[in-house]
């Protein structure tokens, strides 16, 4: 059992029109409207080791649970013959509403709670193994990237998940971390001169807005996290002294260090999920998650949620916001 294949599945209700601002914290969304904790995969033995099988799962905030029917759970490779060890991509919207995999006819889709399931077409994406795919949903489901590794890694696609209409891309030598806050952007991190690793930040529809060589603070403690603001990220230090740290991108300065009490485990996604409020999934022993809202002006920590993964987990995928 392991970390869940996807970050940025990453509550401020359904998909938010075009402009809408994001004034206020998440407002315990999940509080509200039952919606995915996380999807799961079953995991199997064979004498060539433990490997995915069956159908993703979806476990629900309200502890129900449900078999995502349609979607691919083993991965294909680009023929669309069974990879066996390595599961299918998916991704949850950080609000839990929305889910996005390859269907079993091999297209791209993207599901809504409630609501209907946009098939996107079926060039969406190059003919590609689907293990070299991840997928990563912004915080309100309205956006999905859809990233291509492997041997010979292509450029980012950025999809409108109401329309399926391709958006714009980003360049394949950009790692990319995830959406802002509101959708509009993505955070990258690129090689730099003299091994430096820089952060860049594209529109969702592909143009570059800023690109800089962040402080080692920042640099060296991901994963890394951009408001919707476009321009301030923020990241954790972990260790005896835990910090909240903030940098603006355009000024390149840090503006806040807090710090922080954070439960015995380990960083595994930093969403931001309101103005000013960082949401931290935290991972132990690799099936337990605990959930942390932290309050970027005071430092103050809130425990949001606290879960163990199902038993016969092989991988899972948890929303982030």
């Amino acid at each position: 059992m392991r970390v869940k294949i996807i970050a940025v599945l990453v509550a401020a209700g359904l998909v938010a029109a075009p402009g809408v601002a994001y004034a206020g914290p998440h407002a315990d969304f999940h509080q509200g409207h039952d919606s995915i904790r996380y999807a799961s995969i079953k995991k199997c033995t064979s004498k060539g080791g433990d490997r995915p099988c069956g159908d993703w799962r979806l476990v629900m905030h309200s502890g129900e649970k449900s078999v995502l029917h349609d979607a691919q759970g083993v991965a294909l490779d680009a023929k669309g013959k069974s990879v066996r060890y390595s599961p299918a991509p998916i991704a949850v919207s950080g609000n839990g509403r929305r889910i996005a995999y390859f269907t079993k006819t091999g297209s791209l889709a993207v599901r809504t709670l409630g609501g209907g399931v946009k098939v996107f077409a079926k060039n969406a994406l190059p003919r590609v193994a689907q293990n070299d795919v991840t997928l990563l949903l912004s915080d309100d489901g309205g956006r999905l990237a859809a990233i291509i590794g492997g041997d010979k890694p292509a450029s980012t696609r950025v999809f409108d998940t109401g329309t399926g209409a391709r958006l714009g891309t980003v360049p394949a030598d950009r790692s990319v971390l995830g959406f802002s806050f509101d959708g509009d952007e993505l955070l990258t991190t690129v090689d730099g001169d003299e091994s430096v690793t820089e952060l860049a930040v594209y529109s969702d529809t592909g143009e570059e807005a800023v690109r800089v060589a962040p402080p080692q603070v920042v640099a060296s403690n991901g994963p890394q996290a951009l408001s919707a603001d476009g321009r301030t990220v923020a990241n954790v230090v972990q260790g005896s002294k835990p910090q909240l740290v903030l940098y603006d991108l355009q000024t390149d300065q840090v503006t806040s260090r807090k710090k922080i009490k954070l439960p015995d485990a380990d960083v595994d996604m930093v969403d931001w999920t309101g103005d000013t409020q960082v949401t931290l999934h935290m991972l132990s022993g690799g099936d337990r998650m605990t959930i942390v809202q932290i309050d970027t002006e005071t430092g103050a920590v809130k425990v949001r949620d606290k879960y163990t993964t199902l038993k016969d987990t092989f991988v899972f995928a948890a929303c982030g916001g």
